[in-house]
């Protein structure tokens, strides 16, 4: 999918947040990457095959 160079990390990567996006839509809260990832304002993804990924933002500080 990815036509950038280098190459953006796949869908499968660890790393694959750091894909360049292609389209986003911040009214609605998610964007495309380059290597099919849907990435939502909470973290949370769906990959291209349909898995999905919880949201993983890094836990609050506590007061």
């Amino acid at each position: 999918m990815c036509q950038h160079r280098p190459p953006c990390p796949t869908a499968d990567s660890p790393d694959r947040g750091a894909a360049r996006i292609q389209v986003t839509f911040p009214e609605q809260g998610w964007s495309r990457l380059c290597n099919g990832v849907t990435l939502f304002d909470d973290t949370g993804e769906l990959l291209p095959g349909g898995e999905t990924v919880r949201p993983h933002r890094p836990a609050e500080a506590a007061a």
